[in-house]
């Protein structure tokens, strides 16, 4: 297929995950604030929607391992994936989470599971297909176009819920999920790399220090940013009483901090290397977060959100730069999701607990705390670094 169409194609693919991440991240808490739920129970629901993301392990494996029906180790299960997340989303405005907590809490461990499956097959599809000279092309166009899908659908889904209905809301990211279907269909399996032969043997990597520690800072930094990034809209409209238009719009200018953070970091990364790059990303994360608890004005809110955006942004585009350097072609989609699957484990836990404190201590508190614990990944960065067998080589 022309490299065009690929690189649309996984592009659009994101672009349908960030649409959902744009709901998670800036209206997911207002909407079941609506229903009467706490950010205790609020935090719960994260920290469930979190857990495919855990186990998108079995997942890799399973791409790695099986061609389904002879249609492909990739293709036939980013098609399952994509139609999950969307019947999900025609299904979430008929329950009503107040009245049935867990039947919601369920559906959007189903939901997030579809996303899971999509975003492990489609990270595979692009180590098969996608020759090293072009990686960081392609990392481009995924993760620009998750950023885009952020922004965009970010301020749409706000006018759509302030204007009309949540009903509305959620049809319209249904039909942005299945936005992809028709590049999907048009890629062909034969335009995939040979499948490499799966090897158990691979697996040793992950007793090497560098990689456990890897993990360790990837658990970290989601679990600070993630964190934070889904108290933002619930302190805000506490604090300074903004609406769902306003909050569609906060985090399209995030969205647009992350996608200037993640330009600026991966150029950064490329001059003065990954290590002194995961330092500033560590302090970048310190200051914006701490700054999000002295917000007190809709002014200093752009400002400050922007600022965490950037950040956001910085930190995570560092951290996948890291980690594309580690997977074995051998089990290729299978460690990439060990990675990301320990670094959600890191989400999954920060929304759970996060969403308990602010609700015990305010949102300031666990603001402070968050920035705090940026100071424990500084130990790490010896066992990633050090050596001659470090990431970078040196």
């Amino acid at each position: 297929m022309k490299k065009t169409l690929k690189y649309s194609m996984f592009a659009m693919i994101y672009f349908s995950k960030g649409a959902i991440i744009s709901f998670f991240t800036a209206l997911k808490a207002l909407y079941l604030q609506s229903f009467g739920l706490g950010m205790g129970k609020i935090g719960i629901i994260g920290t469930i929607g979190m857990i495919p993301f855990v186990i998108k392990i079995l997942f890799g494996m399973l791409s790695d391992k099986v061609n389904f029906f002879g249609l492909g180790n990739r293709k036939p299960y980013i098609l399952i994936g994509l139609a999950i997340q969307a019947f999900s989303l025609i299904a979430a405005p008929m329950i009503d989470p107040g009245e049935h907590f867990w039947a919601y809490a369920l559906l959007a461990f189903v939901m997030m599971t579809g996303m899971a499956l999509y975003d492990t097959c489609t990270d595979g599809l692009a180590l098969d297909t996608t020759p090293e000279e072009e990686e960081g092309l392609i990392q481009g166009f995924m993760v620009g176009g998750r950023a885009v899908g952020m922004v965009v659908v970010s301020a749409f889904l706000g006018l759509i819920v302030q204007n009309i209905s949540w009903r509305v809301g959620f049809y319209f990211l249904a039909v942005v999920t299945i936005l992809p279907l028709p590049m999907v269909f048009q890629f062909r399996v034969s335009d995939a790399m040979p499948d490499k032969l799966f090897d158990w043997k691979a697996f040793r990597c992950f007793r090497q220090p560098r990689v456990i520690s890897l993990g360790l800072l990837g658990a970290l930094y989601s679990l600070i940013i993630y964190s934070a990034n889904q108290l933002v809209n619930p302190y805000l409209s506490e604090s300074i009483s903004i609406d769902f238009s306003t909050a569609g719009f906060m985090a399209t200018v995030m969205g647009i901090g992350i996608v200037v953070g993640g330009l600026v970091g991966g150029g950064i990364t490329s001059k003065i290397g990954q290590k002194k790059s995961v330092q500033a990303a560590m302090v970048l994360s310190i200051i914006s977060i701490g700054a999000l608890a002295a917000i007190t004005n809709l002014q200093l809110a752009w400002i400050l959100v922007v600022v965490f955006g950037f950040a956001f942004g910085f930190y995570e585009t560092v951290f996948f730069a890291i980690s594309m350097r580690v997977p074995d072609e051998r089990i290729a989609a299978t460690m990439f999701s060990i990675l990301m699957a320990v670094a959600n484990i890191g989400t999954g836990i920060g929304l759970g607990i996060t969403g308990g404190l602010s609700e015990k201590y305010g949102f300031r508190i666990t603001f402070i705390i968050l920035a705090a614990l940026n100071i424990l990944a500084f130990p790490l960065l010896h066992w990633i670094f050090s050596g001659r067998s470090s990431i970078e080589g040196e």
